[in-house]
């Protein structure tokens, strides 16, 4: 199936959300970033909502993915 022009705009939407998220969740917990995100994740989870659940995820793995870019960028 393909996606409409609108679902695009919106998981656009979705990724620059979390790329956000990431930015203010590194700037106010440094190295512990990801693990809030994925304290947020599980939570989530636990109280049955998957949908935040799954954002707090992709949070936690933009914060990943991020930390990663940097440190190879030094090398």
């Amino acid at each position: 199936m393909r996606s409409s022009p609108a679902q695009k705009k919106n998981e656009a939407s979705v990724i620059h959300d979390a790329e956000l998220m990431a930015v203010v969740l590194e700037g106010r917990h440094g190295a512990f970033a990801a693990e809030v995100a994925d304290f947020f994740s599980l939570l989530h989870r636990q109280l049955g909502d998957a949908s935040r659940s799954h954002a707090w995820g992709g949070v936690a793995r933009m914060v990943r993915r991020r930390e990663n870019d940097r440190v190879f960028s030094i090398q």
